[in-house]
């Protein structure tokens, strides 16, 4: 596991967007077993996928005009209860992260894998990310 200071300039690229982390596993399990309506859930990771796409995809989707109600995250190899309780509910995906869900009255409706992110430019990974919001977060 790598020191907490060196991973909190990249938890804060999604706090500081409104994204709530999630850091324990009965944090995931009150959140995605209790809500009702969408939610999206990042599997957040070091990796340069994660700073170079994932990241910068997160904060240019949550900037459209329809977004999920709720937007979470959770860490790879740090939070490592959180992660696996969120992977847990990705039922029928294998473990990867980066990684991004988009929940719908509990129910994965759409998932972005890390063979989905990288390689990929922010700006695609945005555009599908919107794509979804507006599928399944309109009113």
């Amino acid at each position: 596991m790598y020191p907490e200071y060196m991973l909190q300039p990249m938890r804060e690229e999604l706090t500081r967007l409104g994204v709530q982390e999630l850091r324990t596993a009965d944090a995931v399990d009150a959140l995605l077993q209790e809500h009702k309506g969408t939610a999206l859930v990042v599997v957040n990771s070091v990796c340069g996928c994660a700073a170079r796409n994932a990241r910068p995809a997160i904060a240019m989707a949550l900037a459209n005009s329809t977004k999920p109600e709720v937007s979470t995250t959770v860490f790879a190899g740090q939070d490592r209860e959180a992660t696996d309780r969120a992977r847990s509910y990705f039922t029928g995906y294998a473990p990867s992260s980066p990684s991004i869900a988009l929940f719908k009255d509990g129910d994965v409706v759409f998932m972005l894998e890390r063979y989905q992110i990288e390689g990929r430019s922010a700006q695609e990974i945005a555009q599908d990310l919107a794509g979804a919001f507006d599928q399944y977060c309109a009113a």
